[in-house]
């Protein structure tokens, strides 16, 4: 495995990472927010809600790490979490009717 910490800044890397997601989440969730207030589609609506739940992980996630030095663990478990339920929204709205 090549160790890459001597050359580059790991928590500056995460936070530059986390603040793409965090911004390219946001504007996921709000496009297809718009698309359901512009539509009614309840599917757009879970849609909307589905990538606000993974953007929320990926922020909680950067938060507890680097914000409130948490044991990275926690980081871990609440992306984790949140992406994985997230992602079980999106899933149903791709299947709602």
């Amino acid at each position: 495995m090549i160790e890459l910490y001597p050359l580059v800044h790991l928590p500056t890397v995460i936070t530059a990472l986390k603040t793409v997601t965090l911004v390219l989440g946001a504007m996921i969730t709000f496009f297809s927010y718009k698309a359901f207030r512009r539509t009614g589609a309840r599917p757009l609506g879970l849609l909307a809600l589905g990538f606000a739940v993974v953007t929320l992980g990926s922020l909680l996630a950067g938060v507890f790490d680097l914000g409130l030095s948490l044991p990275r663990e926690y980081a871990i478990i609440a992306e984790t979490g949140l992406t994985a339920l997230g992602f079980g929204v999106i899933v149903y709205s791709l299947y709602a009717r």
